[in-house]
């Protein structure tokens, strides 16, 4: 028996595929998160302000006074990786203009991109910031997609799930009355809630429930550009996993359909039916949503309103005021920070031309913070009358499927927090997750009595 042969004896036979994920991974990576990677940091190192918000540890932790640099520079200014936009008046127009689009037209791209697109596209490794996910797609792909999911969260349709939120959030603040005093909020409350509910919706058994918070913390780094390649390495393990549950779980409603909304887009007429790559798309984006965002507002909100204690003491006084609250905690620190939109064809910004496949990033956080719609924004108020014209869910066509369920969720889990705990207190220092499209806390510890 040869070296070689005896070597290989016993290990199962890799497949072409198999032999080749390490370069489709590298060249992922590359044309995703390398390359503009490269980009951000010779911006950053050259004085550019986004390629600082996006390279930058401390830009990211608190961007704030970063925006209102931006912001002085005009409306629109030249950023590291095409435009960007802290105006709420132009971030309006862009986000429900349909002469910009979330998608870009990759046959504009040099050849080498192109090839690295190509080479590197793999069902298993792909997340919501790529195609077909409803996030990047524009009409009619979109419409499509929005049209089949929309039912589900109507407002009838959110309304009807305030008792199962309520149950949800009681059950767990009946765990943490048990648990003692001190608790990391985020890991006992405020991950679980939203979980909980979107795994219901969807249909996904809550035992499921530790794999999606550890799957969806590793993928939402994706969203970010200019991922490291280690950490790019962690968020695809993560994704492939996901992937892998899903085909379980499509397999298993086909056989054995319930009420919820994933046994029904498995189910759909042929005329009507998605191809497995946009089901997992679709689906991946509405459990990543489902809680990515409401996990940010109640940890945010819980931060703000312990550093403005007579606020907390108000609302807990008088619950009726949560409403108003959780939309000012969306304004103030907004879930979701960054988005962004490239031109499909000759427009003007703010007096500037913008060429065709231009990209446009917009900044939902400083947008939020314009002076000129929001008096004083700076200020964290409760009581602020204009509050929901903030940006936090987007707008236009892409408005955020999910916005009516994360309100419901956020105001039912801070008011019955605040109930159970009215003396509750950060009590040590919160943990920011280490990323900018997102904003929310990894770790929250607070003391409940």
């Amino acid at each position: 028996m040869s070296t070689e042969t005896a070597a290989t004896v016993g290990r199962p036979a890799r497949t072409p595929a198999a032999a080749l994920r390490p370069a489709r991974t590298v060249a992922r990576w590359a044309v995703r998160h390398g390359l503009p990677g490269v980009l951000l940091e010779r911006g950053a190192r050259q004085g550019d302000l986004v390629g600082r918000l996006l390279r930058d540890r401390a830009a990211r932790d608190e961007p704030y006074a970063l925006y209102e640099e931006l912001r002085a520079r005009g409306p629109v200014s030249p950023g590291s990786i095409g435009l960007v936009t802290p105006s709420h008046a132009v971030a309006s127009g862009i986000l429900r203009s349909d002469r910009f689009g979330v998608g870009w037209d990759r046959s504009a791209a040099p050849r080498l991109i192109r090839w690295a697109l190509r080479f590197g596209d793999e069902p298993d490794a792909t997340g919501v910031a790529e195609p077909p996910s409803m996030l990047v797609v524009d009409p009619p792909d979109h419409t499509r997609f929005r049209r089949l999911v929309s039912r589900a969260f109507t407002p009838r349709a959110t309304a009807a799930f305030e008792p199962a939120v309520q149950r949800t959030a009681d059950a767990l603040l009946d765990a943490l009355e048990l648990r003692g005093g001190h608790v990391d909020l985020i890991e006992t409350y405020a991950a679980q809630l939203p979980v909980l509910v979107i795994a219901d919706l969807l249909g996904v058994p809550t035992e499921r429930r530790e794999d999606f918070l550890r799957w969806g913390a590793a993928a939402a780094a994706t969203l970010d550009p200019g991922l490291s390649f280690r950490r790019y390495l962690t968020a695809e393990r993560a994704l492939r996993a996901m992937h892998g549950f899903l085909r379980e779980h499509f397999a298993r409603l086909r056989r054995e359909p319930g009420d919820d909304l994933v046994s029904l887009l498995v189910g759909l007429p042929d005329d009507e039916a998605l191809t497995e790559r946009e089901l997992h798309a679709t689906v991946m984006l509405l459990l990543g949503a489902g809680f990515e965002t409401t996990v940010n507002l109640l940890g945010n909100a819980v931060v703000l309103l312990d550093a403005h204690r007579d606020q907390w003491d108000a609302l807990v006084a008088d619950p009726s005021g949560w409403d108003g609250a959780v939309e000012e905690v969306l304004r103030h620190d907004s879930p979701v920070q960054i988005t962004g939109r490239t031109a499909k064809e000759g427009v003007t910004l703010a007096g500037r031309g913008v060429r065709p496949g231009t990209r446009v990033t917009v900044l939902l956080g400083a947008a939020n913070r314009d002076p000129d719609v929001f008096a004083d924004p700076a200020r964290f108020d409760i009581g602020r009358a204009n509050a929901r014209e903030h940006l936090a869910f987007s707008a236009g066509i892409h408005y955020c499927v999910g916005a009516g369920l994360a309100r419901l969720e956020g105001v039912i889990g801070l008011r019955t927090l605040a109930e159970r705990f009215p003396v509750l207190r950060v009590s040590g220092r919160p943990v920011r997750r280490d990323l900018q499209t997102l904003r929310g806390f990894e770790h929250l510890p607070v003391t409940l009595r």
